[in-house]
């Protein structure tokens, strides 16, 4: 039986949560955190629906003592991004009492040194990341879910791209929304492929078999930093000052 991205984490995780209950859930504008009675803290993007908004939480109100594990298993809740958001930044909390895997501090586009002739796939929108990527000469298609961003196209559009790319730069957010497995699925023979962003599930083992070559996540270094700018709406640009960022190379 083939298990998806998501349910390999649950399956992973899930020994680690057995006698670890839930201290603390913050659920922001742009990242949930998820703190686990023994202090350890992970973070996942704020999933929403695509009518607009994140939804409810039905669960709401009971989530602290729980135990961990139970949020964890919210990680395979179908069309429910909330509920997949709470269970990612469970999982990422957990990451932290299994041995963790060697990881560089080197800037992503730096390890990976993208050349003027390569073909870049982005799934989703890394802002500071397009000008940079412009300037290598490379070419670069950017995929969005939402139309709103300038110069992006559709994920229909998209496939053709991945199945073309060179490199292709890949947003832990896709956890969330369920479309991982089929971004990888639509993968050709590109020679880099980055899960990328705080939503980043660092650890390889899901993604052995996958054509994934980096994971490009972050850590976090100041729990209850991290825990007050995500109830005042912050994101990465404010939340990174309290963060460790570190890659996972799966093809050293």
């Amino acid at each position: 039986m083939n298990h998806t991205i998501p349910q390999k984490i649950i399956n992973l995780m899930a020994p680690v949560a057995e006698e670890l209950t839930v201290a603390d859930v913050r659920i922001g504008l742009v990242y949930t955190s998820v703190r686990l009675d023994n202090g350890n803290t992970g973070v996942a993007w704020t999933g929403q629906k695509s009518s607009g908004g994140c939804g409810q939480q039905p669960k709401a109100g009971t989530l602290v003592g729980r135990p961990a594990g139970e949020l964890l298993q919210m990680l395979d809740i179908a069309d429910s991004p909330l509920s997949k958001t709470i269970g990612l930044a469970t999982a990422n909390a957990l990451t932290a009492d299994i041995p963790s895997p060697e990881t560089v501090s080197d800037e992503i586009l730096e390890l990976i040194d993208i050349q003027p002739s390569e073909h870049v796939a982005m799934v989703g929108f890394f802002g500071p990341l397009v000008p940079r990527l412009r300037q290598t000469g490379c070419r670069l298609d950017v995929q969005e879910l939402k139309n709103d961003k300038p110069g992006t196209i559709s994920p229909d559009a998209g496939r053709s791209s991945l199945a073309a790319c060179d490199v292709a730069l890949i947003t832990a957010t896709s956890i969330v929304t369920d479309t991982i497995d089929e971004v990888l699925a639509d993968l050709g023979n590109a020679r880099a492929a980055v899960v990328l962003g705080p939503s980043s599930f660092m650890h390889p083992e899901v993604f052995f078999g996958t054509p994934v070559t980096h994971i490009a996540g972050a850590r976090v270094r100041n729990p209850s930093a991290v825990e007050k700018i995500i109830s005042e709406g912050g994101g990465t640009k404010i939340l990174k000052k309290h963060m460790d960022f570190e890659t996972i190379c799966l093809n050293p």
